[in-house]
């Protein structure tokens, strides 16, 4: 199935777009609940202002929640990133470290932001499980559902069944096919190339010409 998933997806990739390892930090604590389309709109103009944690550790509250208004949570995402630029200003000399318990200690910086930063901007394997992958996994049943319900066992779960250099890029096609065939509400199982070994295969229109209207060419999310 992994196989199959890099031959559909071979762009995939992280879809928010960064520079740096702190952009890629600061542009996926902003990307919860919003889409990476919405979050690429805004951080231009939140890095041309306030480049590095130096600078949005020491920036106006009131500018960053209008900069970043548009993607929902504003204030609570500005609490954050406000909170985070300080504590790497404090404890990691302004950098952001590469290693999943210092960015875990990070405000608003979770396992799966964490792991997002480490596979992308450092290298680092590490999955990625955000709604799209525990939905998938589940629907697979590459997890049981009780599984499916802890982001954490579900991590452990995952990683078992795949050597650890795999774990980046099959996070990111698992999200990819989740955000373009295997929707939350209505999956496209009769334009999915993995119908064949789907054991939930019918939860969304089998027909293909009905199914193929549901393929998206980017994701929802």
């Amino acid at each position: 199935m992994h196989r199959v998933l890099a031959e559909t997806y071979p762009e995939a990739g992280c879809e928010l777009d960064f520079t740096s390892p702190f952009e890629l930090l600061v542009a996926t604590v902003m990307s919860a609940q919003t889409t990476d389309r919405r979050v690429n709109a805004v951080t231009p103009v939140l890095f041309g202002r306030y480049p590095d944690a130096t600078a949005l550790a020491a920036a106006d509250r009131a500018d960053v929640e209008e900069i970043i208004r548009s993607t929902g949570f504003f204030r609570a995402k500005t609490n954050s990133i406000l909170g985070l630029s300080a504590a790497l200003v404090e404890g990691f000399g302004g950098e952001v470290p590469g290693r999943l318990e210092d960015l875990v200690t990070l405000p608003g910086v979770g396992r799966k932001t964490a792991n997002v930063v480490l596979g992308n901007a450092f290298d680092v394997p590490g999955l990625t499980v955000d709604t799209h992958f525990a939905r998938l996994v589940r629907r697979f049943e590459w997890v049981d559902g009780a599984t499916a319900k802890d982001p954490v066992r579900t991590e452990h779960a995952v990683g078992a069944l795949f050597p650890r250099q795999d774990w980046t890029m099959l996070s990111h096609r698992l999200i990819w096919h989740g955000r373009r065939r295997c929707h939350a509400r209505k999956p496209a199982c009769g334009a999915c190339p993995l119908a064949r070994w789907c054991p939930s295969f019918g939860e969304g229109p089998t027909d293909p010409v009905e199914a193929a209207a549901l393929v998206t060419t980017q994701g929802r999310a």
